[in-house]
């Protein structure tokens, strides 16, 4: 039974029930959106600012997070998977702002998202053996692109002697394996105490024997924590918002300035080019509201001028009839040699 089902979700029910409906936001009582393919619409569901309150009261009960004005953001996880993020007054200017993202193809495999049309059967075999190979990933993307949803398919992808630790602001991956542990961080209590921010859980991670390390993803300083976890001979895997996989890797040589004065370009620039391997962009196809990978770059360990050197494996072009793959003039199998588990 999930918590659609059991009338949690008051009027919403009906849009938590629909298949097709991948988010569900409100910028107000009456105000009440949708997303189905990419593509947002304006509901007729129309609420009144209590029925707002009492909605978000009873779902934290299930994430068991806290909002007030001390902390006018939650972000939480819902039984069904779905993720819940509320923003509240004074911080919003007059009403409560309510997000709910669906996970409609969770728990899916590289090869069933091949047949959902993600990427072709020929790329997910490709990742697949980049998985089995100790290769550390990057997955970039906008907003919504599938970029959680694809980290799962890539570790469920790794070979079942691993011992996987997942580190995440909110529980979401769930990578079919029988060794694995889950990792979330925790906000600070009334008192300001008690927090444990993702450059913890980081940390704390290398002590519990992983052979794979998974950040849900890297917004801040934890990605320097990450680099020189990958470093340290660990494979792992994370996700990225960027607008391109060459985007991906200028916000990954940027992100770790964030963890103090005293880090550098020139510090930097070596540590992404010997710690990430591969670039896997995916997108949110205009056209079709549809997500595709489509970009696979592989980062080569060359740096010049404090640039970090990519060179692309497949491209997805749309401008041929249904779409296609075109290979880079890197060799995709290049890069094998270079990282085993």
């Amino acid at each position: 039974m999930t918590i659609a089902s059991t009338g949690e979700f008051g009027r919403l029910t009906a849009l938590m029930n629909d298949p097709e409906v991948e988010e569900i936001w409100l910028n107000s009582p009456n105000r009440i959106f949708v997303a189905k393919s990419g593509v947002s619409e304006l509901t007729n569901i129309v609420m009144t600012a209590n029925d707002v309150r009492d909605l978000v009261e009873r779902l934290l009960m299930w994430g068991g997070r806290r909002l007030d004005l001390s902390h006018p953001f939650v972000d939480a996880r819902l039984p069904d998977g779905s993720r819940l993020h509320v923003a509240i007054p004074d911080v919003t200017a007059t009403h409560w702002a309510v997000n709910i993202r669906k996970h409609l193809i969770r728990g899916k495999s590289l090869q069933e998202l091949a047949n959902l049309g993600v990427m072709t059967q020929a790329i997910a075999l490709y990742l697949e053996r980049a998985v089995q190979a100790g290769l550390n990933i990057m997955v970039s993307g906008s907003t919504q692109a599938g970029k959680t949803t694809l980290l799962n398919a890539l570790v469920s992808a790794v070979t079942l002697n691993n011992r996987v630790i997942t580190i995440e602001e909110v529980f979401e991956l769930k990578p079919r394996l029988p060794d694995c542990v889950a990792l979330q961080t925790k906000p600070a209590n009334l008192q300001g105490e008690g927090e444990i921010p993702l450059r913890r859980l980081i940390k704390e991670s290398l002590r519990m024997r992983p052979t794979q390390i998974v950040v849900g993803e890297i917004r801040e300083a934890e990605s320097l924590d990450l680099l020189i976890a990958l470093n340290s001979g660990i494979p792992g895997m994370a996700t990225i918002h960027a607008n391109s996989a060459r985007d991906a890797i200028s916000k990954l040589q940027i992100l770790p300035l964030l963890a103090g004065e005293n880090i550098s370009h020139e510090f930097i620039a070596p540590i992404v080019a010997n710690a990430i391997d591969l670039i896997v962009h995916t997108t949110i196809l205009r056209e079709s509201g549809s997500r595709k990978v489509t970009e696979i770059g592989f980062i080569t360990g060359r740096v010049e001028n404090n640039h970090v050197e990519i060179e692309p494996l497949f491209t997805y072009t749309a401008e041929k009839s249904g779409g296609e793959y075109l290979s880079g003039l890197g060799n995709p199998e290049r890069i094998f040699s270079r990282r085993r588990l």
